[in-house]
């Protein structure tokens, strides 16, 4: 890879931070805008539950599919080049919103969302080992945790500015009170829905483009990665397969149970909530995003003054582990735990089932963070498609769950959180013993 300027964990890293810290806010933003495009689409397209969630899966089989032929484009481009890429790329899905809408074609929209999908998978792939490798090592997990809260605060913000700027006029409108209107009006309604989303699409690509431009001409430093290939070269490390490196692969594994354990914390609450009868269930998740965010503070915080990332990495897995095994134990009719945790501040409190599985989200929140940086150490000109791999990881998010509605559906859904014990027993296994592993 031709390097222009060289990257030193001895250089200032503001810069980088604040480019990077721009670019994982459009991560949360753009992922997080799902929750509230998938029941929009649904009216808009008239689809059932079913094909609704297309809309999701067309977005993440982007991580998938594209993830290793992004890492190639990013040997070759560079890693500013091609994060510029990425944005003009999700830019171009945002303008195939314009058509799609116009036309109420179910197609155009999942295009459009694998060209997002396809362009948050280069970002990503990009923007996560230069995080790891502008500075240094033993502060990665921390910078990470930095770019999680901006993550999480552009999940929260999105439903919102999507609510404001698309569904400003239509407060009221559902799939029933649609289903319910005469044909002629169904259609025109429908239409309406549709055209409002074309400005706020228009309005975000032309932000992405401008985005793309400043970044491109921007002052921030390209990864040289050539010291790293030196010493591998002087074992024969750096010839053969990306396969080679253990510290990788295992990472590879425990980024796949670390993102199924997120989504079964994150999208399942809400499943347990209803099952407990638990009021205002729809709006659990919240509980967990805010663990998640805690998590990612300590992170900031703890690394490396107080603790390593082995160590922290150890401790989110242990706490997982006790938490889940201890879900279906704990008594629905009790509160204790809530009362003590936030009850005192006049929120209302939860059951105690409900609470630990809220309290995953603080076990999960700094594993993303911690494996990125243990993952990636010593790959050299492997690091682009080290980093494709660890993306592929994504793929836990969907596989994971499925097995966990199975289980749900026969046990029960608080006996389903065991399933959550093996992920996170091999997420300590990588802690202690897998991620020091350089050689198989």
């Amino acid at each position: 890879m031709t390097t222009t300027e060289q990257a030193t964990p001895k250089g200032s890293t503001l810069l980088p931070m604040a480019i990077i810290g721009t670019l994982f806010f459009v991560f949360g933003f753009i992922t997080w805008l799902n929750g509230a495009l998938i029941p929009f689409l649904q009216i808009v397209c008239q689809l059932t539950g079913t094909e609704a969630l297309l809309i999701s899966f067309s977005f993440y089989i982007a991580y998938v599919v594209m993830a290793l032929p992004m890492s190639f484009v990013l040997n070759k481009t560079g890693y500013k080049n091609a994060m510029s890429l990425g944005l003009v790329l999700i830019a171009v899905g945002c303008f195939l919103f314009v058509p799609a809408a116009e036309a109420q074609t179910f197609l155009l929209f999942i295009t459009a969302q694998f060209i997002v999908g396809s362009g948050l998978t280069i970002l990503q792939t990009a923007s996560n080992p230069y995080l790891v490798k502008i500075g240094p090592a033993e502060t990665a997990a921390a910078r990470i945790s930095i770019m999680g809260l901006l993550n999480k605060g552009a999940g929260w913000l999105a439903p919102i500015v999507f609510t404001a700027l698309v569904l400003g006029n239509f407060a009221d409108v559902s799939a029933q009170s649609i289903e319910a209107l005469p044909a002629a009006e169904k259609q025109v309604q429908i239409q309406q829905l549709a055209d409002s989303l074309v400005t706020p699409y228009i309005g975000m690509g032309i932000a992405l483009l401008i985005l793309a431009v400043a970044l491109r001409f921007s002052g921030l430093p390209e990864l040289d990665l050539h010291q790293e290939d030196d010493k591998l070269d002087a074992t024969g490390a750096a010839e053969g397969s990306i396969l080679q490196f253990p510290q990788l692969v295992l990472g590879v594994v425990a980024l796949f149970c670390y993102v199924g354990v997120e989504v079964i914390a994150g999208d399942t609450i809400g499943l347990a909530g209803a099952a407990l009868n638990v009021d205002g269930h729809i709006g659990l998740t919240s509980y967990t995003m805010f663990f998640m965010v805690i998590g990612y503070t300590l992170g900031l915080l703890l690394i490396p003054r107080v603790l390593t990332q082995h160590q922290l990495l150890t401790l989110s897995a242990a706490l997982g582990i006790i938490l889940a095994a201890l879900i279906p134990f704990t008594n629905p009719e009790s509160d204790t735990l809530s009362a003590i945790l936030w009850g005192w501040t006049g929120i209302g409190t939860l059951p105690d089932p409900i609470t630990l599985i809220a309290l995953m989200g603080l076990a999960n929140a700094i594993v993303w963070p911690a494996v990125w940086p243990l993952a990636l150490e010593g790959l050299g000109h492997f690091t682009a498609r080290g980093s494709a791999l660890l993306i592929m990881g994504i793929a836990g998010g969907a596989i994971l769950p499925m097995f966990f509605g199975a289980i749900a559906d026969s046990a029960g859904v608080l006996n389903a959180y065991w399933m959550t014990i093996p992920c996170y027993g091999f997420i300590l296994f990588y802690a202690v013993k897998g991620c020091r592993l350089t050689k198989w």
